[in-house]
């Protein structure tokens, strides 16, 4: 017995090792992923100390000399590159830009077949279409005389008589010449709109509750309004009771645009160029309504019936007088 108790110890002696291996063996198998987590754990070990020092050595490297990952010939090669990359983009960008501008000219558009008749613009203009006040309060109403007196000074009549020249009524007034050569203008005298002038009345009938208003044709190169025929303007109760507007005077004359301010050449040659006005004075306004005016250009090639632009060929306002 004793002999067989030996051996079979010295059996166990011999098989440890391999038993061991075996087992090891079984471990792997039934953990496949642990080698796979013993990595990672070993790149986690960094800390920011080592972090910061390989950032530090990234920005300047002082045994090779290098910042961000370059040497300096290497940077002074890449900036000598992107300098002249883009210096020969900006000039091609010029040169493209100064043959354009060598088939423009700085008189007159070069295209003009696509231009709409022209749209119109009300004076005074403060706060919207609007216009609001009451007789009895001078606060409300003079705002809108002092934009008038503020938009009529170059129309003053010894303004005129300085800088432009008298016309020909009734007829276009062609200018020859080159188009760099100076145009002159004809006077349109502020005298000429008569009760809406402010000569008369400072206050444009606004203190008795009679308002002028005055329009304006947008400038357009070359435009020559109504075929040889003056535009007029008439105005109407936009939208409700058109008993509300029953009296409108118009200046100068019926209310029409003289022929002789026409064709405008454009800012840089026709430089003392005042644009011709047309004056309504609403004398019986219902009070204390408001009351939509719709006021329009009528002549031969006039647009004033376009729902989509409201400011072509015609404007709506609206006025509102309280006692």
């Amino acid at each position: 017995m004793a002999s067989n108790t030996s051996t079979s110890g010295m059996e166990g002696q011999l098989r440890s090792p391999s038993q061991k291996v075996e087992n090891k063996h079984e471990e792997k198998v039934q953990d496949p992923d642990r080698e796979k987590h013993e990595p990672k754990a070993d790149m986690g070990s960094k800390t920011w100390a080592d972090l910061a020092g390989e950032m530090k050595i990234f920005l300047w490297n002082p045994e090779e000399r290098t910042c961000l990952g370059r040497t300096a010939k290497s940077w002074g090669l890449i900036l000598l590159f992107y300098f002249i990359f883009y210096t020969c983009l900006a000039g091609m960008f010029a040169f493209c830009l100064y043959v354009m501008l060598l088939t423009l000219s700085p008189y007159t558009p070069r295209f003009r077949d696509r231009v709409s008749p022209p749209g119109v613009m009300i004076r005074p203009y403060l706060n919207g279409f609007t216009i609001a006040f009451n007789v009895s309060q001078p606060s409300t109403w003079q705002p809108y005389v002092d934009s008038m007196h503020h938009f009529l000074a170059a129309y003053d009549d010894k303004v005129q008589e300085e800088k432009n020249i008298e016309c020909v009524p009734g007829q276009y007034f062609i200018q020859g010449g080159s188009d760099s050569e100076e145009k002159k203008a004809c006077q349109f005298k502020r005298s000429l709109l008569q009760n809406c002038s402010g000569i008369q009345d400072p206050t444009f009938g606004y203190s008795k509750g009679q308002p002028c208003i005055l329009l304006k044709m947008n400038r357009i190169i070359g435009y020559r309004p109504g075929a040889g025929v003056p535009v007029s303007v008439e105005c109407k109760v936009q939208k409700g009771n058109e008993s509300h507007l029953r009296s409108v005077d118009f200046y100068p004359g019926n209310g029409t645009f003289d022929l002789m301010y026409y064709p405008y050449y454009g800012k840089f040659t026709h430089v003392n160029y005042t644009s011709p006005l047309v004056a309504m004075h609403f004398t019986d306004v219902q009070r204390n309504y408001l009351v939509p005016i719709q006021c329009s250009l009528n002549g031969k090639g006039i647009i004033n019936d376009l729902n989509s632009d409201r400011f072509l060929g015609r404007i709506i306002f609206t006025l509102s007088i309280g006692k």
